[in-house]
């Protein structure tokens, strides 16, 4: 369902900082269960990573972690499942969109050297 309402979503939104939200308000408030698929969207991400955490739980539970491989696997897809999520948050470009990619970018300011670059970039 998340690749379905994504797509949907897509069809009506503008990638503009200026435009980004406003094309969100109008997807929640006049195209026809627009307020619904957005909805389903968010809805669906959180459930999908309440999903995620009970698979990790589960492998921690059970030792997966001992197949080095493996674990190593779903560590990267869960940092690339965050990074999605992080976009994902940031699209409507609202306050709330603003200052959580502002908290997450600045994060990389810690990284020696290399870190106050890779802000500014």
């Amino acid at each position: 369902t998340q690749i379905l309402t994504g797509l949907l979503l897509a069809t009506h939104y503008t990638a503009d900082t200026s435009l980004a939200f406003s094309s969100v308000a109008y997807t929640c408030r006049n195209v026809q269960y627009g307020w619904l698929i957005r909805n389903l969207h968010a809805n669906g991400a959180s459930f999908f990573f309440i999903c995620i955490f009970l698979h990790i739980g589960r492998g921690l539970y059970y030792g997966s972690y001992l197949h080095k491989e493996t674990w190593n696997t779903g560590v990267i897809l869960l940092l690339t499942l965050m990074a999605t999520a992080f976009v994902g948050y940031v699209l409507p470009w609202g306050q709330m969109s603003f200052w959580g990619a502002t908290v997450i970018t600045n994060l990389f300011s810690a990284i020696p050297y290399i870190g106050q670059t890779l802000v500014e970039w």
